[in-house]
């Protein structure tokens, strides 16, 4: 059972050592739609057993197949027709996210559009990489870095972006060299059947990509296997430091992307009603699930309750409805669960800040897990909801005195995702950016280039994907000192 508009060919099946196999469970997963609370879906569920044949799978096609040692420009090629098999079925794959994760329909399409080119694009960063590298030395007449693939990977993904995401990690370790495991979230896990489907089309060998669904114990399972050399994980902070103790444990490489509380600063020349427009457009877009989310707006003291006054009207003019509805612009959150946590931290935030607007769920939708848009002012920085991931549609404005005010504000925080300033002063903007502690940093809003480098300071992640640098998360590089310069490389 899928979504309407969604065909896969075996949603009862899990896909390991490149067949499609019933799951040791027999248990089934089911999808639920945010948008009606409605059973829209069932996918296989995977247990303990599941999670290490497929461990199994991928550690004898690293160790005995031929991928590890196909040369990077076969690689490429066969990628290549995978590429072109999900390019196919991008209306698969937005109403997909649309109907799991409530996703704007409206949005659906250029976002998954925008998923498929970087995966274009991640292929040719591999094909410009030197996989080998002449160096100089004085130790040998001929000395070479080869970069070779890492091994068997686990791909973790959330279910907020769970195709672009997943498909980036697969990107990544394929291009390599690498074996993957794919253990989508149980809330989204369509996406990631589609990507198996799409590898099996282009004809990647048997084991090379596996498809486990399965909830948290197993997964737990999945990446304390000792046959998993590499873990890449998108999601929580919690549950990105379980990985990375159980990967320091056995050595094993691990890349973390994880939670933000990422603060816009607001400079005085910046006009206050184009940052209402913009901070309203960026707290709702995806319903504020997103991880680089600017949730935190550090305003000049005396000019925040004009601020204030500006997005609280701007907030009461989104239209919240239905995710498959074109005039939505704020559509539910996730699931249930996402919904009483949000709840929680407005109740919260009650009794530590201001409640300006929003802070229910809207009065004419009696289904579905909508939650209004949320203003809080006069926002302490050390209170929870300055200092914790929400997840949703909800903004802080916290007062300060002056920049250098601003810039200990923004720093004091355990994460260190993204962060912006908005200012039409340039030089100031790459000044302030310099002193941020953040992996990204825009100016005048939420900007991300997935094209580059992308991950955090702090308690927001381990290592960087995207851009040429995300090949080499998925490398080790040897040194090989020789006495003479091979014939071939």
């Amino acid at each position: 059972m899928t979504p309407p508009g969604v065909n896969i060919a075996h949603p009862g099946k899990l896909y390991i050592g490149g067949c499609w196999v019933r799951a040791n469970s027999g248990r089934m997963i089911e999808l639920v739609s945010p948008d009606t609370e409605q059973v829209i879906g069932r996918v296989a569920e995977a247990d303990e057993s599941d999670m290490d044949a497929a461990v199994a799978a991928a550690r004898e096609a690293f160790d005995n197949g031929p991928w590890s040692t196909t040369p990077p420009a076969e690689r490429i090629a066969t990628f290549r027709r995978m590429v072109a098999h999900l390019e196919a079925r991008l209306p698969e794959l937005a109403k997909a996210w649309t109907a799991q994760m409530g996703g704007l329909a409206s949005f659906a399409g250029p976002m998954h559009g925008g998923s498929v080119m970087a995966l274009s694009a991640i292929t040719g960063f591999a094909e410009s990489f030197e996989f080998v590298e002449r160096r100089p030395s004085h130790a040998a007449e001929a000395a070479l870095i080869a970069y070779e693939p890492v091994g068997v990977v686990a791909a973790i993904a959330p279910w907020n972006g769970p195709f672009g995401i997943m498909a980036n990690k697969v990107a990544y370790a394929l291009l390599t060299g690498c074996t993957v495991i794919m253990k989508p979230s149980p809330e989204t896990p369509l996406e990631a059947y589609i990507i198996a489907e799409a590898a099996e089309a282009a004809g990647i060998p048997a084991g090379v990509v596996n498809l486990v669904t399965g909830h948290r114990e197993a997964s737990d399972h999945l990446v304390c296997n000792e046959g998993v050399d590499k873990v890449s994980f998108t999601g929580s902070t919690l549950a990105g430091k379980r990985i990375a103790s159980v990967c320091g444990g056995r050595m094993a490489r691990c890349t973390l992307e994880l939670g933000g509380k990422s603060a816009a600063i607001i400079r005085d020349d910046f006009p206050i009603d184009a940052a209402a427009k913009m901070l309203t457009g960026t707290i709702t877009m995806m319903s504020g699930q997103v991880c680089a989310m600017l949730s935190r707006v550090i305003v000049p003291r005396h000019r925040q309750d004009e601020l204030a006054d500006a997005i609280a009207a701007e907030m009461k003019q989104v239209r919240i409805g239905y995710s498959d509805d074109p005039d939505t612009q704020l559509g539910p959150v996730a699931m249930k669960r996402q919904l009483e946590r949000i709840e929680m931290y407005i109740e919260e935030g009650k009794s530590t800040a201001d409640l300006v607007t929003g802070g229910s769920r809207p009065a004419h939708l009696n289904r579905g897990f909508f939650i209004e848009p949320t203003l809080f002012a006069n926002v302490r920085n050390d209170s929870r909801i300055a200092q914790e991931e929400i997840f949703g549609p909800v903004l802080s404005l916290i007062p300060v005195d002056d920049e250098e005010d601003a810039i200990r504000t923004a720093n004091a925080s355990a994460y260190g995702l993204n962060g912006s300033v908005l200012t039409n002063d340039a030089d100031a903007a790459y000044r302030i950016a310099r002193r941020i502690r953040t992996g990204g940093f825009g100016q005048n809003g939420l900007r991300m280039d997935f094209g580059l480098p992308f991950g955090g300071f702090k308690q927001s992640g381990i290592g960087r994907e995207g851009g040429r640098e995300g090949l080499l998360p998925y490398l080790e590089m040897k040194t090989i000192l020789i006495d003479a310069m091979p014939a071939t490389l």
